[in-house]
């Protein structure tokens, strides 16, 4: 797991955060937990665009293109193994075909299409679920990690 802190060091220039994920299959509503929480707290003068994609990325491609951003930080339920809420940053150079991502492939092919399309560093910040059963909510662990990114990402783009 990585220190929050450092996504100071990735988060730079024009920012697009996306979250992936399905708000009716507990953990994995974490990408658009995040999104949500941040809408009313980012400042209005900073540049960070936000994005929900929900289970389906491919299908915002032109939005993400046209953001025209120096960073994208894809943000997703995951499984690496590690206890719940806790965080992994990869970044896309290291994402492999079929990683730990619930939505490793369709992710890898969005992936490649906007380094194709837009020249921008790509990272996935991966939150380790608990559940991915059908449910309306995050589990405590995951809850507590969305806040904590949540709050961080405000002090990185205040």
């Amino acid at each position: 797991m990585f220190p929050l802190t450092t996504l100071k060091s990735i988060l730079k220039g024009r920012v697009l955060i996306v979250g992936i994920g399905n708000s009716f299959r507990g953990d994995d509503g974490a990408g658009p937990a995040l999104i949500k929480g941040l809408k009313s707290k980012v400042p209005a003068d900073c540049q960070l665009f936000l994005m929900d994609v929900g289970e389906v990325p491919e299908n915002f491609l032109g939005k993400m293109v046209k953001c025209s951003p120096d960073t994208i930080l894809f943000v997703d339920a995951v499984d690496f193994g590690a206890s719940a809420g806790s965080v992994k940053l990869i970044d896309a150079e290291n994402l492999e075909e079929g990683s730990f991502s619930t939505h490793s492939s369709s992710l890898k092919l969005v992936i490649d299409y906007l380094k194709r399309e837009i020249e921008t560093e790509i990272f996935l910040l991966g939150i380790q679920a608990r559940s991915l059963k059908l449910s309306t909510g995050l589990s405590k662990p995951v809850t507590d990690t969305v806040e904590k990114i949540k709050e961080e990402v405000i002090k990185c783009m205040s």
